[in-house]
């Protein structure tokens, strides 16, 4: 056990390392790779979805739905939040640390000498796509890893693909305005394939519609959310979510009959989006940009109308912490800003001073060096718990609760 662990991690080592060729948007490289591995398997048929905010939770409400349909489809996210593995699963199990190692060592032997070298996340594609062949998986819910249109998971052509809420998020890389950022989005709409996504900002579904025309792609708008039903999942938001999943399942072919629509939309289970522990006196939610972080200050009106919350709060660098923090504020009674295990995080002096140009001294704040610490500083006020701000700094939190820290990998993509 002990050197197949050894073994997994020097593999991810390798792979991790990649992440120092940054990220490189365009298909290139990618389709050369996947046609050097033949792949996606003959045959196979996708579910791809993009958007800013949401698209994880609509990945997961597919995964289920096709889970109670009794079909073992494959399904690739990002980031993790403990662990490599999570990025890679079907409905029985995750990716093993064995199969890991395979992986990566064929993979390492195929892409030496390569120039350009392939990016992390086109080598995590690929070896999902592999794995997923190897699964002999029919059906596979694709989530980009960001945009769309130069995203690696543009490289196939999918059965319905889904748009989900567009907000600004990665202007450094997909623009700074919305309809720049939905033209990168809108890049996953291919020829004859159904798209679906929901009433967005006017210049959004310009941007959508004119898209979807150009290349025949019939295009439906969810109005109206879905209802009657359980949902696994908390806040209004994710009954979109699941409206979205749903058309976009019926899209594909597939018969949404009542007990599938029953057990799929009730046992999806999506980690860090309104996490609820402790007896809910704890919550953890991984909302990293403003548009996020007001939907999460609505859910939690919602779930704990008229309180407050000890807020524990990290985030990366190329992210807009003011604007996060200044729609969090509402539900904030105290601040605990701590550093996490990225190098992207932001040091936490420099989160309090964020803080300070907003509100002055008018705001109660607080610096920790660790996660536990902050925790426990938070834990010791009156008030819930929230845990945000960031995905990598909600998956550290959750491997502490769960006793796997030594467990925990840390990645910037």
């Amino acid at each position: 056990m002990l050197q197949q662990a050894q073994q997994e991690r020097l593999a991810l080592d390798w792979l991790y390392g990649t992440q120092l060729f940054g990220i490189k948007l365009g298909l290139e490289n990618t389709r050369k790779l996947l046609d050097d591995m033949k792949l996606p398997m003959g045959g196979q048929k996708f579910f791809h979805v993009a958007g800013t905010n949401g698209k994880g939770s609509v990945c997961a409400f597919l995964h289920s739905l096709l889970k109670a349909a009794e079909v073992n489809a494959g399904l690739f996210t990002s980031p993790h939040l403990v662990h490599y593995r999570e990025r890679v699963r079907d409905a029985e199990r995750t990716i093993t640390s064995q199969e890991i190692v395979k992986e990566v060592e064929a993979i390492k032997k195929r892409v030496e000498g390569w120039d350009p070298h392939p990016t992390f996340f086109e080598l995590t594609f690929a070896l999902a796509l592999d794995w997923f062949r190897k699964r002999e998986l029919e059906w596979v819910v694709l989530e980009t890893g960001m945009g769309g249109r130069l995203d690696a998971t543009n490289s196939v052509v999918p059965a319905a693909c889904v748009i989900t809420s567009i907000s600004l998020d990665h202007q450094q890389h997909l623009g700074s305005t919305l309809r720049e950022i939905a033209t990168e989005k809108a890049g996953i709409i291919k020829p004859g394939v159904p798209v679906i996504t929901l009433k967005q900002a006017p210049e959004v579904m310009q941007v959508l519609s004119d898209t979807a025309r150009e290349r025949g792609a019939p295009l439906s708008i969810v109005t109206t959310p879905l209802r009657g039903y359980q949902l696994g999942l908390f806040g209004q938001h994710q009954l979109w979510n699941a409206t979205l999943a749903v058309a976009a399942f019926k899209a594909a072919g597939f018969r949404a009959s009542e007990p599938v629509l029953r057990v799929g939309l009730k046992t999806v289970e999506w980690p860090a989006r309104f996490q609820r522990e402790e007896q809910d006196r704890l919550v953890i939610d991984g909302a990293h940009n403003p548009d996020a972080a007001e939907t999460l200050v609505r859910t939690w009106h919602q779930a704990f109308p008229g309180e407050k919350a000890s807020v524990v709060f990290g985030a990366v660098s190329n992210k807009d912490a003011k604007a996060v923090m200044r729609s969090l504020q509402p539900i904030a009674s105290h601040w605990h800003f701590t550093r996490f295990d990225s190098p992207r995080a932001m040091a936490p002096e420099d989160l309090r001073k964020e803080l300070a140009d907003l509100y002055a001294n008018a705001v109660n704040c607080s610096v920790h060096e660790t996660i536990e610490d902050a925790l426990a500083k938070a834990r010791h006020n009156s008030e819930r718990v929230l845990v945000t701000g960031s995905l990598y700094l909600a998956g550290e939190v959750i491997s502490i609760l769960r006793g796997e820290r030594e467990w925990f990998q840390s990645s910037t993509q």
